[in-house]
């Protein structure tokens, strides 16, 4: 959720303004919540609401008008009060005109904003991707017939890499460097540097060595540290599409939606995806997975069906105005057929191919109905586990929200608290509430 100021909205001033004596008091979480404010989704959003200066200001979202407003002052106890309001008493712009139910409306209002349930949709792809990555790390590699003998039902320990319980791998690492650098600014020799820096230095890995990685990835990151641009360091050979930049390009979501044109936005996905993985097929599955999970963020309230037609339609209009070679696009067919969540489990593959690392991961979100049950689903797929579960793991957390990822699997996660931290800078980087 977007935090709303003057300039997001049309805004006028109010006309004939009447204070009324009120005496309301709120907790510091119920100000924070406040202060976000509310930018209207649809037209069935009657208001639009900001916070500036020490006043909360609360207009009509259809006309601009200013219907509300509020001075809210912190009191020696912690919590913060509002002891009068102004309220609009020009009957062409606000007709009610009762005093009760003035102070009626305006309460409601209040209470609505300070006690609704806000969504992060940082710490929903963040959280989601590394839990998931830290339940497919034990069994990476693993059979499919080994994991029905032996299903994934919690977080384990060990195994494959011999890591303690809550261990990340190359997929969350990658994706916070990413994410770390899109919090700065977007820089396509930092994040480069950023990959360096966690390849040879342990760079945002769990206990600082880097243990898995991919040799595509490898490859790349070390010709960027002999001095090859980020720009021409990835691979663009057909046999070069592992799922080695789909699985760490998520964080570049919150910088690529402010972009309009397709053409630009896909452009940038290309440069990020390219560092190492620059084949056309790694860039448009890359394109494919962000334009699903824009459309699958607990944000924008589309059924999960309805954000995988959009990333269809959204890829096939790509490959046709960018003159793509067709046969690219039907490496997609059966993702872009629309029945992908139709295909039985046996027909899913769950090799580190960029194609089947994509299906699998919008297989497992649309055939499942929470956050633990996708996972879990995509984890026991075997095979590419850690990679599969993570990116399902970051498309389950946008569309579910980071309250429906099982608490005591989040609290097992090493390094929590510089995650944390990290999901805070890069929300404010891009205007996005942390409460």
């Amino acid at each position: 959720m977007k935090i709303a100021t003057k300039d997001t909205w049309k805004v006028l001033p109010m006309s004939i303004p009447e204070k009324f004596d009120i005496d309301i008091e709120f907790n510091e979480i119920e100000f924070e919540k406040i202060k976000v404010g509310l930018i209207p989704d649809s037209m069935d959003d009657k208001w639009f609401v900001y916070f500036e200066d020490g006043w909360l200001y609360l207009h009509r979202s259809w006309t601009g008008h200013l219907i509300f407003k509020a001075n809210i002052q912190a009191v020696s106890n912690g919590n913060y009060v509002i002891k009068a309001f102004y309220a609009e008493q020009d009957k062409e712009r606000w007709k009610v005109d009762n005093r009760e139910e003035i102070l009626h409306s305006f309460k409601n209002q209040l209470s609505y904003l300070s006690k609704r349930s806000i969504n992060n949709p940082v710490k929903n792809a963040i959280l989601g991707l590394t839990v998931g990555d830290v339940l497919g790390v034990p069994v990476e590699f693993q059979s499919r017939a080994r994991l029905k003998e032996s299903p994934v039902t919690d977080l384990r320990a060990f195994g494959t890499h011999n890591q303690p319980i809550g261990t990340w791998s190359d997929d969350t690492s990658l994706s916070l460097c990413l994410a770390d650098e899109l919090s700065k600014s977007y820089n396509l020799a930092n994040i480069g540097n950023s990959f360096v820096k966690w390849y040879y230095e342990g760079h945002w890995t769990p206990f600082g060595k880097v243990f898995d990685v991919g040799m595509t990835t490898g490859r790349s990151i070390e010709r960027i540290a002999k001095g090859e641009s980020p720009e021409f360091s990835g691979e663009c050979d057909e046999g070069s599409n592992g799922n080695g930049s789909l699985m760490r390009i998520l964080p570049l979501l919150f910088y690529i939606e402010s972009i309009k044109d397709k053409k630009d936005k896909y452009q940038v996905i290309k440069e990020v995806s390219g560092i190492t993985h620059a084949h056309v097929r790694s860039c448009l599955a890359c394109y494919y997975l962000l334009e699903f999970a824009s459309f699958a963020s607990a944000d924008y309230k589309y059924p999960l069906i309805e954000a995988y037609k959009v990333a269809n339609h959204g890829l096939i209009k790509l490959v046709n105005e960018l003159e793509i070679n067709q046969e690219e696009l039907q490496k997609f067919q059966r993702l872009t057929d629309g029945r992908i969540h139709q295909l039985e489990e046996k027909d899913i593959y769950s090799s580190g191919y960029v194609i089947h690392s994509l299906e699998a991961s919008v297989w497992c979100l649309l055939t499942t109905k929470s956050y633990k049950e996708a996972v879990l689903k995509a984890v026991n797929l075997g095979g590419d586990t850690d990679t599969i579960g993570s990116i399902t793991g970051g498309l389950a957390g946008l569309y579910y929200g980071s309250s429906s990822i099982p608490g005591d699997w989040i609290e097992k996660v090493v390094r929590l608290t510089d995650i944390e931290k990290l999901m805070n800078d890069l929300s404010d980087a891009y205007g996005i509430v942390n409460c």
